[in-house]
């Protein structure tokens, strides 16, 4: 199956619609210059929530060049179980999390030996890697797609969460030609930057099932590495 994680989230509201809709993944966005930021207090309030109403479903907290200190200390205070790691942390970095925490690509990296440094510190829970759209002076949240042939030929080695420009148009075809772990939208299901709308939420992940329906994938090829 492949896996919807819901980015950018600040309202309990759409939380509860992803949840409902039936994303496997939250993201909250810690970066203040984005529009899609939120305050840990805020995050801690709807993952509460969730906690509460027995939702089983993976918070994960995106961060751009923070301390190691500084992203653990969110990750309990706001009960996330991952960190997407966004700006420019290096492989040592991200081993420090033991697990916890995977790599935002913007762009697929030139070099194989990065991306295999990075995927090397995956666990079971994660994604080995993200591949957003490179876009300068960007860390996500663009609404420009990503390179998706060079993404499947990534998606070929690892389990790649897939993320850049998606929406309930092109995710279908996104999941045909990339086969990824799983995909991740912000914009894509917005009514403006930060606002999800629940019936956006609804055909992202139609269409994310139905692909597979059609194509007979299901995510067992990624599954087993």
């Amino acid at each position: 199956m492949t896996r919807v994680k819901i980015c950018g989230i600040t309202r309990l509201e759409d939380a509860l619609a992803a949840v409902e809709a039936g994303a496997e993944l939250l993201g909250f966005n810690f970066y203040p210059p984005s529009p899609r930021s939120i305050l840990p207090e805020k995050c801690a309030q709807i993952s509460a929530v969730l906690a509460e109403r027995s939702h089983q479903v993976t918070l994960v907290g995106v961060f751009v060049n923070f301390s190691a200190q500084r992203v653990n200390a969110i990750l309990d205070e706001c009960g996330l179980h991952l960190a997407q790691l966004h700006g420019d942390e290096p492989p040592e970095m991200l081993a420090s999390f033991g697990g916890r925490a995977f790599k935002a690509l913007r762009g697929v990296p030139a070099s194989p030996e990065t991306a295999r440094s990075y995927a090397a510190c995956r666990q079971n829970l994660a994604p080995a890697l993200l591949v957003d759209a490179l876009t300068a002076g960007l860390y996500g949240g663009s609404g420009v797609t990503a390179d998706w042939p060079a993404a499947a030929q990534l998606s070929a080695q690892y389990p790649l969460l897939l993320a850049g420009g998606l929406t309930p148009q092109n995710v279908g075809e996104a999941v045909r030609q990339v086969r990824p772990w799983g995909v991740d939208t912000a914009s894509g299901v917005e009514s403006a930057p930060g606002i999800k709308e629940a019936a956006k939420i609804q055909a992202f992940i139609q269409a994310v099932r139905q692909n597979e329906v059609e194509s007979g994938f299901t995510g067992l090829t990624q599954e087993r590495k």
